[in-house]
């Protein structure tokens, strides 16, 4: 924007997480930004409406050689297209879009107006409000790759989801529902087992979407047990576990550790042919441990999403995963777990609750 041959200078308020030194904890910091770089051939200028808030993983950012002192905060936007760079084909100004920035993006979603690589975007349906589409985008992505890439939920399997109150474990569901599977879940506390067993399958059908409920809280129900029981011992097709315990005198300190099931557990539900797709990014399995998963044909799986921007090979699966997600928000197939959206001024105390792991709904910014 220019008056009289002068540039006006836009300044814009810009979330960063800060590191001093590795091992340290970091802390949130708002910076101001001037202006915007010149848009680039396969630019897209975002005017950001809503930007979902995720936990960073400064350890995964330092093993590939992306940390910095200031780290941007926010990936996962929805917004309106401003103007596009002059090789940009999917999209015109106007346009209501929907994405996540690459790790190595240099822009932070919590900011008005950002920069995004058209292969980074979809077009976001009109019926579907900002905050759900930002909100939902990682969570389903997260699902898509557990239950369709990594194992194949469909019609007569049993999958079993760890913690499905959370909001990424209420996505699975549904799509495991969705795909024609039978649900098992876990419950963390007594909250959680009635918002799993009030949860019902769009467009007015009466069918639960969870077949059992099995809640932890108490420590006194053994999971193992609970799903042969409702498999007819045959156990269960595909696990997607929620973190596990390795050792039998880990520490039991704080209240997650105490509902984690032991990798033992996990094993020995499985089915035949069965899949484990874990989110533990350092399980260790003994020789005992491999010999019982082998017996039963079974696989282990690691869940890490990141998979899809470290490699543009897999661009259009991973553009075409993005635009189904939309669609079945459209649809009512998905219902996120969302909090009531938060202005920005306070996205600083937010992201340090959900970097403690704090949040039980998924916390979205809304501009």
């Amino acid at each position: 924007m220019a008056t009289a041959g002068r540039r006006v200078t836009i300044t814009m308020k810009v979330l960063y997480c800060q590191q001093n030194s590795p091992g340290e904890e970091i802390t949130f910091v708002f910076q101001e930004r001037e202006n915007l770089p010149p848009t680039r051939d396969n630019d897209v200028k975002v005017q950001v409406r809503a930007c979902a808030l995720s936990w960073i993983d400064t350890k995964l950012l330092s093993e590939i050689k992306l940390e910095k002192e200031l780290l941007p905060v926010g990936r996962e936007i929805s917004g309106v297209v401003l103007e596009v760079g002059r090789k940009v084909t999917f999209f015109q100004p106007d346009d209501e879009v929907v994405g996540i920035l690459p790790l190595d993006s240099e822009e932070s979603g919590l900011c008005e107006v950002i920069l995004v690589h058209e292969h980074y975007l979809v077009h976001k349906p009109e019926k579907v409000c900002w905050a759900e589409a930002a909100g939902t985008v990682r969570d389903g992505l997260r699902a898509y790759t557990a239950l369709h890439y990594l194992s194949q939920a469909s019609a007569g399997k049993t999958v079993l989801v760890m913690d499905g109150a959370s909001p990424f474990g209420t996505i699975a569901i549904q799509l495991a529902q969705h795909r024609g599977a039978k649900v098992i879940s876990t419950a963390n506390s007594l909250e959680d087992k009635q918002y799993l067993e009030r949860l019902r399958p769009p467009v007015g059908m009466r069918q639960l979407l969870v077949a059992r409920v099995i809640d932890v809280s108490n420590g006194k129900i053994d999971v193992a047990e609970s799903c042969l029981e409702e498999t007819g011992g045959l156990g269960v097709d595909i696990v997607l576990d929620a973190g596990v315990k390795q050792f039998k005198a880990e520490d039991e300190s704080t209240l997650k550790s105490q509902l984690l099931p032991h990798k033992h557990d996990i094993i020995t539900l499985l089915g035949v042919g069965g899949h484990w797709i874990t989110t533990e990014k350092n399980l260790q399995l003994d020789p005992p441990d491999c010999h019982s998963l082998f017996l039963k044909g079974a696989t282990v799986s690691f869940l890490n999403d990141e998979i899809w921007n470290l490699s543009n090979i897999q661009q259009g699966k991973y553009l075409s995963i993005l635009e189904d997600i939309m669609e079945k928000l459209s649809r009512n197939i998905f219902r996120p777990q969302l909090d009531e959206p938060i202005p920005l001024y306070e996205a600083k105390v937010t992201m340090e609750i959900v970097q403690k792991n704090q949040a039980r709904k998924r916390q979205v910014i809304q501009f």
